[in-house]
């Protein structure tokens, strides 16, 4: 054996590091390169997913312009607006047998409404009667409801007859016995060079001769209520129409999203809900102040949908939406940032959006000056959902909705 083999026999090994957990210093060095190579491939992929949707929400068009709208900072619901669970008392009628009772009449003990399919219905005791039909077609989606009609507001004319407003259709007169449907004001007319692209609620003197009522907007239709809603134009109208002359006339221009409309037991003024503002408009039809303008309220909890008689000398008031205080509203936040509209409705549907909007059905009570007097709610809409109207008759509150599959009766005495 040579001196250099010797040599290489007595050199000593290389001893192995063992580190406290027991791993060696390569096996970490390993783990390293590993994890860089997850964080490298996590980004590549992070930007893979996010340049192509940043490049669609640059590119897609927005179907709505909003303006930045400025809201005052919500009520607190303490008080006449302390959080309850008392709509849950109501009681579900006709369950599943109908869809979207909007708003709602009686004659008598009986109850008229209109739901999502264009049909006006009567509703005695268990059973449910069509009386009128204002369109016409298929009813089964949002898209078949220019030619099927969307009946909305409904009241009760002087001679028994029922006065509807229909969102697409305009202005009926349907006789609840002999069935005879007349059209008093088509939307097919322009009222001052513009068309009525959404009618919505009326109100009607007590000699029939006058009808208050909205159309909240000529470049949206009810089934793009939302659109509506969240773009923030001002492009809606209360009208007055003569039943004698036939005549329609412009009151009130430049509303946000008009809607629920009734008039003053004295009838000398009109309430207007302005459901984007969340507010409350009065307009003075007789006496002194004929022609003037003033809010009723303002800053409501939510956002006004239909206005009735309460039974107090006050007005009800239904709200599918609120404005959390304390809590956080993504409406009021949304209002002031139009850009973000602009994305989310880049890439969310209506219908979407909907769903994301949480439920909570609040009936707010006023007093004949405006003053908020008792409020009812469901959080989470457990029982009573998408309250759009309050229409008090015999003790009870009978709770409208524009979506869900059901009528609502709350008792009063019980509560």
């Amino acid at each position: 054996m040579s001196e250099a083999d010797g040599l290489r026999q007595r050199r000593p090994l290389r001893p192995q590091v063992v580190t406290n957990n027991g791993r060696v210093p390569d096996a970490e060095d390993g783990s390293s390169f590993s994890g860089r190579v997850f964080r490298v491939t996590f980004l590549m992929l992070a930007f893979v997913l996010t340049f192509p949707l940043l490049g669609a929400m640059m590119l897609l068009d927005s179907p709505i312009d909003p303006q930045p709208l400025s809201l005052k900072e919500p009520p607190p619901f303490v008080g006449a607006l302390q959080s309850n669970t008392k709509l849950r008392q109501a009681e579900r009628l006709f369950e599943n047998q109908l869809v979207g009772p909007e708003s709602i009449a009686n004659i008598g003990d009986v109850i008229f409404t209109g739901t999502a399919d264009g049909q006006i219905l009567k509703l005695d005791k268990n059973e449910i009667e069509v009386i009128a039909k204002l369109g016409s077609g298929p009813c089964k989606t949002r898209d078949d409801e220019p030619t099927c009609g969307r009946p909305l507001g409904i009241r009760v004319g002087p001679n028994g007859t029922l006065f509807v407003a229909d969102a697409y259709k305009g202005l009926f007169e349907v006789n609840p016995w002999t069935r005879d449907v007349t059209l008093l004001v088509s939307s097919e007319t322009p009222i001052e060079g513009r068309k009525m692209s959404f009618v919505n609620d009326l109100t009607v003197t007590r000699d029939g001769r006058k009808i208050y009522f909205t159309d909240s907007s000529s470049k949206w239709q009810r089934r793009d209520f939302l659109l509506l809603f969240m773009e923030g134009i001002d492009d809606g109208r209360l009208l007055e129409y003569d039943t004698k002359t036939k005549e329609v006339k412009v009151l009130l221009d430049h509303l946000r999203f008009p809607n629920g409309v009734q008039l003053s037991p004295d009838e000398d003024f009109v309430l207007v809900s302005e459901t984007t503002m969340a507010r409350i408009h009065r307009f003075y039809v007789s006496g002194l102040m004929k022609g003037g303008v003033d809010l009723f309220v303002e800053n409501l909890p939510g956002f006004p949908d239909n206005i009735r008689a309460s039974s107090s000398g006050g007005y009800w008031i239904g709200m599918s939406t609120i404005r959390p205080n304390p809590g956080f509203s993504m409406l009021d936040f949304l209002s002031e940032r139009p850009y973000i509209k602009r994305m989310i409705f880049k890439l969310l549907s209506q219908e979407t959006l909907i769903k994301l909007v949480p439920r909570y059905s609040l009936v707010l009570e006023l007093s004949s000056s405006g003053a908020f007097q008792r409020s009812f709610h469901d959080p989470d809409g457990q029982v009573v959902s998408y309250v759009s109207e309050v229409h008090e008759h015999a003790g009870h509150l009978y709770l409208g909705s524009f979506r869900a599959p059901f009528l609502c009766r709350l008792n009063l005495q019980a509560l």
